[in-house]
């Protein structure tokens, strides 16, 4: 598959046409119990044993509102900057076998979250229109056919799953590439986990991710007909599916043709999606307001509580850092997602050069690491960029503060390590230069890639105690650039 046209990360663009998408994400929250029932909130139980009266709508039954399923969704509407709203349980009508008495509730035109958004490490920013509370549906196994209902000899249905807790955060329109897709979904997760609001599992489907995809011409602001592509159960599929889908939207336009509105299946082994049935719109649901749940007001001092016991987002972490480096938060992003973070902050406020702080957290540290020392951390940084340390000592140096918590100088003694005299290393890089004639002739007429080649044979030669920096400050001055 060719690239699309545009090089510009912001926006994916191909043949005049630009991609507009928004994400819905399905979120299963983690309480104990369901939504409108005391069954059990469990993954993995044998099929239709964590079910009772409610869930399997049995005649004469009435749902129970979970409070924890709501203090979990006013957890994540804050984090996601939502307003907290009044909200009202409707009856959402349709006829499948997992949803046994032939209505979902959900919440559908008084979400409880709404108006909020969620900052990618990019700084691209999404908006979120809504993020309601509904009850999921039973799990439905079709056999033979390849899993789909049309070939299918017989059809299953586990009912486990059927009233656990779901919150549905919608996205606006505003996500351009694929990649800012794959990192949305990814920056949600790290805050549903932050948050406690679930553990986001993909590959179990308690995090289950459905697109919206349609393109318009490069530069107009109009929104155009759009195709759902729904339950996929990763980033990658995500992105996968989101540029083929998009590809297929701009030939129909340059065909003369146009997409049909409609809701599609991600083939992953044959990387492209299918129609799976016409789109439905709201009045096809017949929603009305559920006769048995009042409506919803969370007290507004519950909502300043939930509010006060929120950790920091990723977002505002990576700011922090990014300020305290004098970086950008995109910079900082992946030392974020690590959560080495703290243990960064700790050496630059302990006086460390913040740049070969943030060069460890990326590069030589696992999120293990998070428990070192922040000054021990820092005694390492102003080691190796005082000289007593090379880059390769102070990693080595580094692995073993991780493994045994010891401080870098005791650590450094051991192993004997000491900066080389300036003389002695002028020394060895001179007999380097004179023993490869034919690879100094390349760097002096300015093959840039020979650089790495000769340094290796200093750090060689002086088994790691040169320093890189001064070994390539030599090498320059030899050849009089």
């Amino acid at each position: 598959m060719s690239p699309p046209d545009s090089t510009d990360e912001t926006v994916w663009t191909h043949e005049g046409f630009e991609l507009v998408c928004g994400l819905e994400v399905h979120v299963e929250l983690a309480t104990a119990s369901k939504l409108f029932s005391p069954a059990p909130n469990r993954f993995g139980d044998d099929p239709n044993t964590n079910i009772d009266p409610v869930c399997v709508g049995l005649p004469g039954t009435l749902p129970v509102l979970n409070r924890q399923a709501v203090e979990l969704a006013i957890r994540l509407g804050l984090a996601l900057d939502c307003d907290i709203r009044p909200s009202v349980f409707a009856r959402k009508n349709y006829f499948y076998p997992d949803m046994p008495k032939d209505f979902q509730i959900s919440q559908y035109e008084l979400p409880i979250c709404a108006d909020g958004h969620l900052e990618l490490p990019s700084g691209h920013v999404v908006g979120i229109e809504r993020a309601h509370l509904e009850e999921d549906t039973g799990k439905t196994t079709h056999v033979g056919g390849g899993g789909r209902i049309h070939d299918a000899t017989y059809s299953l249905v586990d009912y486990n799953r059927s009233g656990v807790p779901l919150l549905e955060i919608v996205s606006r329109p505003d996500i351009r590439t694929p990649d800012q897709a794959r990192s949305y979904a990814g920056e949600l997760r790290a805050i549903l986990l932050a948050t406690g609001v679930s553990d986001a599992r993909m590959e179990e489907g308690s995090m289950r991710v459905d697109a919206n995809v349609s393109v318009r011409p490069v530069g107009a602001d109009e929104l155009r007909t759009r195709c759902e592509i729904k339950n996929l159960n990763s980033i990658r599929s995500l992105g996968r599916a989101i540029e083929y889908e998009a590809r297929r939207h701009v030939q129909l336009y340059l065909d003369g043709e146009a997409p049909d509105q409609e809701t599609r299946h991600w083939d992953e082994e044959g990387g492209r999606t299918h129609t799976l049935r016409s789109k439905e719109e709201a009045y096809d649901y017949r929603y009305f307001p559920d006769p048995d749940l009042p409506p919803l007001h969370p007290d507004p001092a519950w909502i300043e509580r939930v509010a006060a016991e929120l950790p920091p987002m990723p977002a505002a972490r990576r700011h922090r850092l990014a300020e305290a480096a004098g970086t950008e938060p995109a910079v900082v992003a992946l030392v974020v997602e690590r959560s080495l973070d703290e243990l960064a902050l700790g050496a630059i406020e302990a006086g460390a050069d913040a740049a070969r702080v943030l060069v460890h957290a990326t590069q030589n540290l696992a999120p293990d690491a998070a428990a070192l020392d922040p000054t021990a951390f820092a005694d390492l940084v102003r080691m190796e960029t005082g000289g007593e340390l090379t880059a390769t000592q102070a990693k080595q140096v580094l692995a073993e503060m991780v493994e045994s918590g010891r401080s870098p100088s005791v650590i450094a003694a051991e192993r004997g390590f000491e900066a080389m005299d300036s003389g002695d290393l002028d020394a060895v890089v001179d007999g380097i230069v004179e023993s490869h004639p034919d690879e100094w002739q390349r760097f002096v007429e300015g093959d840039q890639k020979v650089m790495g080649f000769f340094v290796g044979q200093v750090m060689k030669a002086t088994q790691g105690q040169a320093d890189g920096k001064a070994v390539s400050a030599r090498l320059r001055e030899l050849a009089g650039a």
